[in-house]
């Protein structure tokens, strides 16, 4: 885990007693109580009244390191066993209270060292959620039965797929590790386990590493939030007190690791199109001494224009678009690594003496002393950026109190981390690199070894083979009855609400300037930081198709320096400030936004009005971005999720339509563009006219319009002619879509047709119908249907996906492949019910969730500005929000079924299907939309 995540956690003070504590970074206090249970729960406390909402999190000291090699996987499939039922809530459990209450939706993560689980809910169902969680822990573990764990054995193989077997480089880190690590070690395996592991899984495995890991003393609970402490502690106690202690649990010891020789290793990627450079030395644990230094010295050698891996490999000698270094430390151990996908058909060997050239030539410089003032820089802005949420605040605490076990940590990581020297990064990198082992791997595209390092072996790497029939299927419905494990008082029970959050709509202010340039903004004082997006209308709508992807890198060659600087010592300006600037360019707009800390918002927005209105426009640059955007698009073609996205785009727009093209451009499009093109577009289709300034933050409205009246009074106003968008319809009859990914490990799916606008009066109503078919998550009947209840996928959503112009409503997942016929079927006839079978009971529970989620709609700046873009975009009121508030309360289940039946219909809906035609495309005719038509019959691009 890298230092910026750590480095700026609050951490809590010892909780053997009770403590209250206060941490002090700079001028910022962070308030938070500790206090342990009689049976060892340690639970920390957090106030922010800021709003009415509150985040719950329970954090067990258990990940992957914590198994037996040969019985691995088990951590995180108790990450998702905790979600499906429990004694208490019953199948379903927190997914279903969830959707109820308006939370944030109950999810969870695995590391290596820990598995959580959280969620933000409405204040108002602060017990509901501690009740909920003490089920979890105490009231679990008889409701996982044969099926239970059958079919979430497949849920876990398929997250495995779609994560590490079905896309490129995904078996880096396998590869890695099983060679950094020795056998035995805890680090030696991945976190999500094998294939053959998850499925050797027994029941009394399952049961029996439950019974030893979660238990009250190997747990934190952090509550955070807008909450009254003392009902809190009360509650905690009724609801955790009688949760038996289990035996005591001793820290693992470090276990640090060294090799004996360096070990250069190959593995030939199905799905990569470019070739791979990895190299990994063993580091250093979790807030170890050396880390500060560490994170320092891989900041400086790869991040951004001005360091010397950026400046080898990507300026000088063009082998790679970019470069990565970064030091990935864990409670145990760590490793430091260098990471470079290089451009199509580069040799390694020539990446690898790249590198090595530039640790040679750093080990004559060092790190110039501005360089690590500017590293420094950022890391106040980083601090506050973590702390926005009080979720992200919960995180934090519960992170220091199992991992640095220091009452007082975040005082001594201040400091050492601001006592760096340059001789500080010397020494780490002469003992950790310099002249030591590693590990290499070369991970390349099939048939094309000869880019691999020189000298290297064959990778053991375990892929699955494609079976039909090879898994059991599971029955949803099958009852299992078992034991309760007895309680003091009736948990059955669901505990009430406790008052009512208040819908506080933001304070919004509005100032029209001269050019036409229109500016929102949001005065809001939590933490010492701004964000801000200057909105131009045009993006890829102005661009012609010839000439596709021009938006794309205009956006790319912005950021590459003005009239005033060079692209390095733009770079150098932005982070002295501890400031953030990117430009994107979407279907309909090119944004420049960011982040920067209040007291440095002016010298921010004044390097804002520089890039935009002092263009560089250079030659260097842009032959560089050309060359990165091609590499990008080669990349792209092996990745069957990108793939699945271009190729919906033109089955809804049609090839003619610019909507259809990838917004990077194509190949030929990338090839015809020119330097001149960038600057007519540039000087054709960008104007305050058509511009708009978000901004929120700890800023008054006058001081927040000073700089950018700068801006506006010099950027010259200009009519621009937005295009008219050809009507789109959906197809009179559906129709099956394949492209062919010889041996993919899942079908990943696309399916859906045009729909209608953001603009539209039954835009917002059709998402409220959305939300029990596929938007909302795992209340939805996709998820229910498809991942609990058969097991064919990790995750499947439907979505209305929001334009100015006609969106298309769109279903996407990634399911496995000898059942991709089952699982596109299942999906058509959940599509062809919906309308005649949506309840009153769904009606209610989209109600609550529609209403009550509400309450966490504005509580990071991130959310706000994501409202003002709202407004401006589509023209909504200041208080759409409680506008709809009325609206979902006048919907009723015969304007649902409506809405489904005009919106979401299965039998004028393109259904694109991408994956391995040798063993899935003929069953598809099955379908009844006749036979598929294959996108690439020759398999050209593959």
């Amino acid at each position: 885990m890298s230092l910026r995540k750590l480095f700026y956690c609050l951490l809590a003070l010892s909780i053997s007693i009770p403590a209250l504590a206060q941490e002090k970074t700079g001028n910022f206090t962070v308030d938070f109580e500790t206090f342990s249970l009689e049976n060892g729960l340690q639970v920390i406390l957090h106030q922010d009244k800021s709003d009415p909402v509150v985040a719950v999190a329970l954090t067990v000291h258990v990940g992957s390191a914590r198994e037996k090699e040969g019985r691995t996987g088990f951590a995180h499939l108790f990450e998702h066993l905790l979600f499906l039922e429990s004694e208490n809530l019953g199948k379903g459990g927190l997914d279903k209270l969830s959707a109820r209450i308006g939370g944030s939706g109950a999810n969870g993560s695995t590391s290596r060292d820990r598995t959580n689980y959280f969620q933000t809910v409405p204040s108002d169902a602060l017990e509901k959620m501690i009740w909920a969680e003490a089920d979890k822990l105490g009231f679990f573990i008889n409701t996982v039965t044969e099926p239970v764990l059958a079919k979430e054995k497949q849920v876990v193989k398929n997250e495995k797929r779609q994560n590490y077997d079905n896309r490129p480089y995904g078996h880096t880190f396998y590869v890695i590790d099983r060679n950094l690590y020795p056998k035995g070690h805890p680090y030696h395996w991945q976190v999500i386990g094998s294939l053959e592991d998850l499925q050797n899984a027994s029941l009394q495995d399952v049961k029996d590493f439950y019974n030893k890991w979660y238990v009250p003393n190997n747990v934190i609970l952090t509550i955070s939030g807008d909450f009254d402490k003392e009902q809190a502690k009360e509650w905690v106690h009724k609801y955790f007190d009688e949760i038996p202690k289990g035996p005591q649990i001793e820290r693992l010891e470090k276990q640090m690791v060294s090799l004996e020789k360096t070990k250069k290793l190959y593995h030939e990627d199905n799905f990569a199109k470019l070739p791979e450079l990895t190299l990994a030395w063993p580091s250093v644990y979790s807030y170890h001494e050396d880390t500060y230094a560490l994170e320092i010295l891989s900041n400086y050698m790869a991040d951004g224009k001005n360091a010397p891996l950026y400046k080898k490999l990507v300026e000088e000698e063009k082998l790679s678009a970019n470069v990565y270094m970064f030091n990935y430390t864990s409670e145990l151990a760590g490793q430091l690594m260098v990471q470079v996908r290089a451009y199509d058909s580069k040799d390694l060997d020539s990446v690898q003496k790249a590198i090595q050239e530039t640790f040679t030539n750093f080990e004559k410089n060092g790190i110039p002393e501005k360089d690590l003032k500017r590293i420094k820089a950022g890391l106040e802005t980083s601090f506050y950026n973590s702390i926005s949420s009080v979720l992200g605040k919960g995180f934090q605490l519960a992170q220091y109190q199992i991992f640095a076990n220091d009452p007082n940590y975040i005082n001594k990581e201040v400091e050492k981390l601001l006592a760096v020297t340059p001789e500080d990064v010397m020494r780490v990198y002469n003992k950790y690199i310099r002249g030591k082992n590693y590990v290499a791997t070369s991970f390349v595209p099939k048939d094309q070894l000869e880019l691999a390092l020189e000298n290297s072996e064959k990778a053991e790497v375990v892929e699955e083979k494609i079976i039909e029939g090879a898994e059991d299927e599971v029955n949803p419905n099958q009852q299992a009855t078992y034991k309760k494990t007895p309680s003091n008082f009736d948990r059955s029970i669901e505990p009430p609400y406790h008052g009512k959050p208040e819908l506080n709509i933001p304070d919004i202010w509005e100032m029209n300037l001269p050019s036409g340039m229109k500016v929102l903004g949001i005065t809001n004082k939590e933490v010492p930081l701004v964000q801000f997006s200057l909105e131009i209308k045009g993006g890829q709508l102005l661009e012609k198709p010839a000439k596709a992807g021009i938006s794309n890198m205009l956006a790319e060659l912005m950021t590459k320096g003005t009239a005033k600087r060079t692209p390095a010592e733009l770079e150098e300006a932005i982070e002295l400030l501890g400031a953030s600037i990117y430009i994107n360019a979407e279907t309909e707009k090119i944004t420049i936004s960011g982040n920067t800390l209040s007291k440095n918002y002016s010298e921010t927005i004044e390097l804002v009005k520089e890039i935009l209105l002092e263009p560089r426009w250079d030659q260097k640059e842009f032959e560089l971005i050309k060359q990165q955007t091609l590499s990008q698009l080669q990349q792209e073609k092996g990745d069957p999720n990108s793939i699945a996205q271009n190729e919906f785009k033109k089955l809804i727009y049609g090839e003619k339509n610019i909507l259809s093209y990838n917004e990077l451009g194509t190949p030929e499009t990338v090839n015809n563009i020119s330097l001149e093109d960038l600057q007519n577009y540039y000087e054709e289709n960008l104007s305050p006219l058509a511009s708009s300034f978000l901004v929120v933050g700890a800023i008054e409205k006058d001081r927040a319009l000073a700089p950018v009246r700068a801006i506006s009074a010099n950027w010259p106003p200009k009519n621009i002619d937005f295009p008219e968008i050809t009507e789109i319809r959906s197809p009179e009859k559906s129709k099956i879509y394949f492209y062919d990914v010889p041996g993919a490990k899942q079908s990943v799916f696309a399916f859906g047709s045009p729909a209608l606008s953001a603009t539209h009066e039954d835009f917002y109503p059709a998402e409220v119908m959305n939300y029990r078919l596929g938007g909302g998550g795992f209340a939805s009947r996709l998820t229910q249907e498809l991942r609990e209840g058969k097991g064919y996928t990790y995750g499947i959503r439907s979505r209305f996906i929001d334009r100015s112009y006609i969106g298309p409503f769109m279903i996407s997942s990634g399911v496995r492949t000898n059942i991709t016929y089952e699982a596109a079927e299942l999906v058509r006839d959940i599509l062809k019910e919906y309308p005649s079978t949506f309840s009153q009971e769904d009606l209610d529970v989209t109600k609550s969730y529609m209403i009550k989620s509400n309450a966490r709609r504005f509580e990071t700046l991130g959310a706000k500005l994501n409202m003002l873009r709202e407004i401006n975009d589509y023209g909504y009121e200041y208080d759409f929000i409680k506008n709809r508030e009325s609206k979902v309360e006048e919907l009723n289940v015969l304007d649902i079924q409506d809405l489904a039946r005009k919106y979401v219909n299965p039998e004028k809906m393109y259904y694109l299907i991408v994956g391995d035609a040798e063993t899935q495309l003929e069953k598809l005719e099955d379908l009844g939309y006749g036979k598929p038509i294959l996108l690439n019959p020759d398999n050209a691009e593959n």
